[in-house]
This record gives C-alpha cells, structure tokens and sequence, in this order.
C-alpha cells in the first residue's frame, strides 16, 4: 500500500514538474534571446543619437563620418556597419570592429530614407546565458521534484501504516479476536474507522455469547429428550417380536447419529476454526450416504457415491457431513429419480487456490424453478413448504470452512460443493462403494 501511494504521488509531482519545467525552460531560452536583441536594439539606438549630431543643417555629413566615438558603443568581438548620405547625394559606407562573423546575432535600424546601422555581436554570450536559463529552470524542477518525493514518503508512510493497521485489526476480527485497541493516528477518517470497529467488536463478541449460551442450553435440551427416546428404544430393543427389535435398534443407531452430529455442530460453534484438517473427503461421504439409503429405498430411489477413494480437502468433517447430508434430504424432498453424489477434482475458482475438490449432489427431477434461483439459499425462503433453513445453513458451513457451495445447474438441480486442498489433481477413474 504504501508504495501504491508513493508511486501515485510521485507520479502526479513529476507530471507536474514536466507540464510547468518544459515551458519554462522554452521561454527562459526565448527570453535571453529577446533580451539579447533589445540591448542591441539600445545600442543602435545611442549609435544613431551619435551620427544624428554629427549630421549638418543638410542632414547630411560633409566631413566624413567620426568613428572613434562610434567603436567604444560596439560590444566587444562586435562589428558595426553604418551607411550615411554625403553632400554629393551618394550613400558611404563604413564597416568597424571585428571582422566578419560566421552566425553572428544580428539588429539593423533605418535612420530615415537615407541611412542604416547594422550591430553584429558573437552568439556565444547569449547562448551561454541561455544554457544557464535552462540549467537554472532544470535545478529548479529538480529541486521540486525531490521535495515532492520526501514529502510524498512522509504522507505514503503517514497514510500507509495507519491502513495496514486498521486492515490487521479488522482481519483479526475475522478471526475472533475482539481485543479492543486503543491506539489512534491522529487520522479522523482512520480514528472514526477504529471507534466502528471497537463499538462492533463489543457488539459482535456479546451477540456471539449469547449464541453460544443458546446453542449450549438448545443441545443440552436436545440430548435430554434424545436419552428420553433412547430408554424407550431400549425398552423395545427386548420386546419378543423380532420386527420390533429390528427397528428399535435401527431407531437406536439413529439416534446415536443424532447425538454425534449435534456434539460435532456444538464443538464447532464453539471453535470458530472448527476442527479443519486434510480428510478424505469419500470416506466422509460414505457415512452419509449409508445414513440415507434406507430412506430412499423406502422411497423406490437409489442412491449413490462416486468418486476417487484417495481425494483429500481441508475441512471439518461434521461440516462436511452435515452440509452434504443437507443436499441429500433435499433431493429426496424435492427430487426424483437417481440421485448421485460425486467427487472429483477440479480447477481452482482463482488461480492462488489451486485444485479443489467438488462434491456434487445431483438428480434427476424437474429440478429448480427459474423464480426460486435468486433466492434459493436465503434463509427462511421455502418452495416447498419447509423451513427454509437447510440450504442457508448447508451454505454456511461450506463457507465456514473456506468453501463455496453453489446451484451449478437448474435442471436437473445439481448442487456443487467446493472445498480446497493442498494436493494436486487426482487423475484415478472414479469407483463406486459397495
């Protein structure tokens, strides 16, 4: 950041010393030329003073004309040629100074229908004055655009060190640190974004307290009743009709289910990090999908699992069976046909991520209507008459865990989960579990 703001400040103080340091050094040259021409245009003018008072009542110079008072007027390395009229009618002509010059600077003046004086001087002066111009005009920009550099250090430091700040402050918030700092820049825009993030830090860690108080009193509720059901189911586990005990003991490992799954969502509330780690990501899928085969036999459907045995993600494993599990319900609700659960790798979503491993959740019904799309994973939106929860919370812990879950395909619905990974691609031909 910092050097994002230097680079921009530089670059507007060098613009700047461009659009006003070439101009100037233009009319900096042009000035000592014309400077140059109208101390010649003076001269010229004292010469003519001179050769006027030496003319007669005739206007003309009948004695010839008188030099010595004429060369100590001509510039030194000058020469100075004078054409005067005579008594006679005819124009003379004086040459005095140094000899011919090679590019000489040059001013002439009329003196009247009958007379002219022509001052040459060396161009070496006024071109020395007018590198000096330049040089000077050049030191100056120069000068300008070191101060704006360290003026622009300072402010990309004064700017930059107080945004990094603000900016690790607001990633440790992200993470779960809600350490209040004290610490202000003397920046008000900066300092109100402090004072913000301090009232949200208060606000955020008891709101989260008291969703974790919730989620404590709500499992502990809930493994109440489920220890209620479990002695019920034990009492039927010892009933004489084997079809009874079947079931109990179904009901029973049900219920063991349920316990785990609120123990692992419980943890993972309660560790913002969850428990993420390289798994395999089919051995996980293979627990949900034996969860629900009955229910979709009972339901004359099949489901089934494909994908590669070895395909590793980081994630937490209850997130991942809870959002899959999630998907599957809902394409048993609100689905038909086949539905299939597939892992592969894949791409990265950006280029940083590398591959990631999709799981994908499909089948093969009507799939998902146009007008529902936008609205498809807001929470507490149904359209089927649920509760409008599964897909927000299935959502959110993929998203908890670095992921991004997705509808990839309206008809037939197909969900896609992605979760990344470390290793590269696995390039082994898909196997289906028995």
């Amino acid at each position: 950041m910092r050097r994002r703001i230097l680079q921009s400040i530089v670059s507007v103080v060098l613009l700047t010393a461009l659009l006003l340091g070439l101009p100037l050094m233009y009319l900096g040259w042009v000035w000592v030329e014309d400077f140059s021409r109208t101390s010649l245009q003076n001269r010229l003018t004292q010469l003519a003073a001179e050769i006027v008072t030496q003319e007669g009542d005739a206007g003309v110079i009948e004695h010839g004309l008188e030099v010595d008072s004429l060369r100590l007027a001509i510039p030194d390395g000058g020469r100075l040629s004078v054409t005067y009229p005579t008594p006679t009618g005819e124009f003379a002509h004086v040459d005095m100074g140094a000899p011919p010059l090679d590019d000489p600077l040059v001013e002439s003046i009329s003196m009247g229908k009958s007379g002219s004086l022509r001052l040459e001087v060396p161009p070496d002066r006024m071109q020395t004055m007018q590198r000096q111009a330049v040089a000077a005009v050049g030191l100056v920009v120069l000068l300008t655009f070191g101060t704006g550099i360290a003026v622009a250090s300072v402010t990309a430091r004064r700017l930059a060190d107080p945004l990094q700040d603000v900016a690790d402050r607001a990633a440790r918030l992200a993470e779960g640190d809600f350490r209040s700092v004290p610490t202000r820049h003397g920046i008000p825009e900066l300092d109100r974004v402090s004072d913000v993030l301090d009232a949200a830090t208060i606000e955020i860690a008891g709101r989260l307290q008291q969703e974790r108080e919730l989620v404590g009193d709500v499992s502990h509720q809930l493994r109440s009743r489920l220890t209620a059901v479990r002695l019920r189911l034990d009492e039927l586990s010892v009933h004489p009709d084997p079809d009874v005990v079947h079931e109990a003991d179904e009901a029973l490992a049900q219920v063991d289910r349920l316990t785990r799954a609120i123990d692992d969502l419980v943890r993972s509330s309660r560790n913002a990090g969850g428990d993420r780690a390289q798994i395999s990501v089919v051995a996980e899928l293979e627990g949900v999908v034996a969860e629900w085969q009955l229910q979709f036999q009972e339901a004359g459907r099949s489901l089934v699992l494909r994908g590669s045995s070895d395909l590793q993600a980081t994630a937490t494993p209850s997130r991942l069976r809870e959002s899959v599990a999630v998907l599957v319900d809902n394409a048993l609700r609100h689905g038909a046909g086949t539905c299939t659960v597939m892992a592969r790798m894949v791409p990265g979503v950006e280029p940083r991520n590398g591959a990631m491993v999709c799981v994908e959740v499909s089948d093969e019904g009507v799939g998902v209507s146009d007008h529902l799309v936008p609205y498809i994973f807001d929470r507490g939106f149904s359209g089927g008459g649920s509760t409008g929860v599964g897909l927000a919370l299935a959502r959110a812990l993929v998203e908890a865990d670095g992921g991004r879950l997705a509808l990839q395909r309206r008809r037939p619905a197909t969900f896609a989960m992605f979760l990344p990974t470390a290793r590269g691609e696995d390039t082994r031909a898909p196997v289906e579990p028995r």
